[in-house]
Order: C-alpha cells, then structure tokens, then sequence
C-alpha cells in the first residue's frame, strides 16, 4: 500500500509551515534517510527524511506553498511493484492519539530530527488582573506575542539611544534563534546587530568590556544554560566590578534570553538559573511573564545603569497578552504585581510559574477558596512588601517555582515570610517547584518532573486544611 510522508512539527507546538523546496522529483527512488525536502518556519529550517524505501509516486504539495499544516499528507512513496494506480489506496493520516500539555518549544536549530508533533496547547489563564499602576486609564492596548514585544522593547531603545546595540549568536543575519530580533539589522545595520561566534565567554567578555567603556550592550544568549560558559565574566567582572572600583566603574549591560525548561530538550537545556543569578549582589534580575511585562520591563532594564540578566522562558514567546500603547512605557524593576484578588491564600510565581498558578486560582474558586496571586516579576531586587502585606491578609502562601527546591527561590520567599509575617501564618508555607533531578529527555518523564496546576491546587487545599 502506498506510504503517505505527513508535514512534520519543528516542535511540539507547531501548527504550520512553509513547505521550501523538494529536493526529490516524482518517479526517483526513493531509500530511507534520504532528504526529500525542506520546510521552515518563522523560527527555523529542517530537512525531511525519507523514512521508508521505494518511488516518489506523487507530490501533493507543491514547493513554495505556505502555511501547510503539521499531518497534511505531502507526498506519496510507492513500494515495490506499486504503480500510479495504486496512489488511491494511500491510507488517511491518523489523529494523534495523546494529547500532551506542552506550550512552544525551542526548535534546537542544527541539532538532530524533527521533534513529534502535538496538539495545540492550552492557552495561558486569563485571570482578571488589577489596573497596572503603569498603566494610564484609558490607555489603547495592542495584542503582542511575547517575542513582539521583546522586540519592540529593544527597537525602541536603540532608536533612543544610540549606544544601545545587540549582540549574540544567530542575532542578525537569522533574526535571532527565536525571532525574537527580527528586523533589527533591516534597522539599525551590523555595527548594532551583531552576530557572534558560539563562545558565550568571550561575547560576554566583549559585551562586559563595551559596557564599561560606556556603551549599553543587550547580550543575547540562545539559552541560559549555555550562560554557563560565560559564568566568570557576568559574576566576577559585570556584577562585582561598581563595588570593587568604589563606585568608579559601572557596567550597564543587560543578559537576556531563554531560561528554564522548554519541551523535550534535556537536562543540559532546560536548568531554571533563577535562583543561582538572584544570589549574587551586584545584580538585578528579572522573570517576567505578560506580554507587557517583557516589554516594560527589558526598557527599564537597558536603562540600568547596572548589570541586568533577563530571564524569559521560551514556552511564553507565542503567547499574546495586552500591551500598552504609549510613546514610552516602562515598568520599575523591582515591583511585584497582584494579578489576582482573594482573601484565602497567597500565591507567589513569576515567569511560565504563573501559568501553574493562575490554572490553580480558577480550579480553587470551583471549591470557594479565593487565591491572591502575585507576579513577583523581579526577583532581585525581591518586593517583599507585596508579598508579606498579602501575606498577612491571607494567613497561608503557597511558592511556585519549576526550579529546584533546595536553596531555591520560594525558599527564600518562605525565609522573608516567616521574618516578616510569622505571627500572621495560619500554617506553614507550601513550596511547589521541579522535582529534585535533572530534566528527563521523554515527554512522560519530562511532564512529571515540572510543577503542575493540580500541585498548587493540593499545595493550596492544605495551608487551608481542606
């Protein structure tokens, strides 16, 4: 029976793609392994491979052809012996059969075969947020993706001051990894949209030494784990140098990109470094979560006249939330942020943490139990008001983290919280946060092993003694 080859997914996400060119011809042969055409997408290019041997019987979708969804039969490969009349018997493609909750994942560019396709992942929460202080009444909002906003955060700092520049690999010529810097070098050239080599150490190094001469570099690392390679320069050199000059040197310099787990990319790409940057004096560190958020908050960051890491999470870039449309909006660094009212108990998260905790307000309201949530959005400096006045409102409070537990940041929530609000405890603080061990490569695993929104909800259920 003829084989049908289905549009693969670039991640586990990924609803459509270009279809770029065939590299086989109907009636060639066809072996297994055999590159038969490439597609892309916004964010990434891959080569298809024949799994199956036999004759290129029919090509369904021409190349060229844009916006072809993941399981759309492409082509048909004949088996020994088949003809052109048997192409009517090729089989319909089968749904899939397990959903899996996964958001968007980073297409590991270069680095091995497609990834499985997957459903469409359930939307983020829409809880009803509280009135962004920032925000002027009245304010026109637009719809951005994440990595819009990202973007347009950066542009609108470059075009304002022109010692800004971007730096990092894949930044420029292929609009960043993630597309996150699309249209910058269009823009503003090579001398402020820099392609790097892959060594994070020495373009951290560079990036650090342009900084104290004065410029304000924005440091793009395609992933915080590859940070790791840059360790010395952004701890000994970025954040220590303002205090060991006596105040003579500063480095106005800010390190972003992808921190944390994305989908089924392994341990050695998915480590969450929050608690390891919010450690160090010197630094600031954010880990936003909204579309506006990003946005106002890495303006606020390129401003800094101290070093600055940005950690994003590359499940939320396609996400889309309200951004303010203002000539120059601009969140403080520092200030966390209630997205959520309730009187029961307290739920603190930042970053893709708040998708957990706002699925879990909406599962406790169901019970009668009305969660506060708070975005901490910055987590060093860390808004420890916002967090004990909720506190002492509440009674109980539950951390959410998909970092580690041990010395993690909802311990240090937890420390402030008993120094700060001990006598307003009804029980003691909950902590949910990835499981002690590095993150599995299998989906089955990889999912347990990150918090969940059924976690917070019993974490919650408990401080209330339900």
């Amino acid at each position: 029976m003829p084989i049908q080859v289905l549009m693969p997914a670039l991640s586990p996400t990924m609803e459509k793609g270009n279809l770029a060119k065939w590299l086989k011809k109907e009636g060639e042969t066809i072996k297994s392994g055999d590159v038969i055409a490439e597609i892309e997408t916004d964010k990434a290019t891959m080569e298809v491979e024949a799994t199956d041997e036999g004759t290129l019987g029919k090509i369904l979708i021409p190349e060229g052809t844009a916006d072809v969804a993941v399981n759309t039969p492409i082509a048909t490969i004949l088996a020994d012996g088949e003809s052109a009349a048997d192409l009517a018997k090729a089989p319909a493609p089968a749904a899939p059969s397990v959903a899996q909750e996964v958001a968007e994942s980073r297409s590991p560019v270069g680095e091995g075969k497609p990834m499985i396709s997957a459903p469409k992942a359930a939307p983020a929460p829409q809880a009803v947020a509280e009135p962004d202080p920032e925000v002027p009444a009245g304010t026109e909002m637009v719809t951005q993706t994440i990595r819009e906003a990202l973007r347009d955060a950066m542009a609108e700092e470059m075009r304002r001051d022109a010692d800004v520049f971007v730096m990092g690999e894949e930044v420029a010529e292929y609009q960043g990894a993630y597309k996150v810097t699309q249209g910058l070098l269009q823009e503003f050239g090579a001398k402020r949209v820099i392609d790097t080599p892959i060594t994070e150490h020495g373009f951290a190094g560079i990036g650090v030494g342009a900084a104290m001469t004065g410029l304000k570099p924005v440091v793009e690392f395609m992933t915080f784990n590859f940070a790791m390679q840059a360790i010395d320069q952004i701890i000994n050199s970025a954040a220590k140098t303002l205090y060991m000059s006596g105040g003579q040197m500063g480095c106005s310099i800010v390190f972003r990109g992808p921190n944390g787990a994305a989908a089924r990319v392994a341990a050695q790409h998915s480590q969450d470094y929050s608690s390891w940057y919010s450690n160090v004096p010197g630094l600031k560190v954010v880990a936003p979560f909204s579309a506006a958020d990003y946005k106002g908050l890495l303006k606020a960051a390129i401003r800094d006249p101290n070093p600055v890491i940005f950690l994003e999470n590359e499940v939320l870039y396609g996400h889309t939330g309200e951004v303010p449309k203002l000539d120059d909006f601009v969140i403080p660094i520092g200030k966390a942020r209630i997205v959520r009212s309730g009187s029961h108990v307290t739920i603190i998260s930042w970053s893709n943490g708040m998708t957990y905790a706002l699925k879990a307000a909406d599962e406790l309201a169901k019970d009668g139990i009305e969660a506060e949530v708070i975005d901490l959005r910055t987590l060093r400096p860390m808004d420890t008001e916002t967090i004990v006045n909720s506190v002492k409102k509440t009674g109980r409070a539950v951390t959410v983290e998909e970092g580690w537990a041990q010395s993690g940041v909802g311990a240090e929530i937890a420390a402030r919280i008993m120094e700060n609000a001990f006598d307003y405890l009804d029980a003691p603080v909950a902590r949910v946060s990835g499981k002690d061990v590095p993150m599995p490569y299998a989906a089955n695993l990889e999912k347990l092993a990150l918090p969940s929104a059924a976690e917070v909800v019993e974490a919650a259920k408990a401080v209330c003694y339900r």
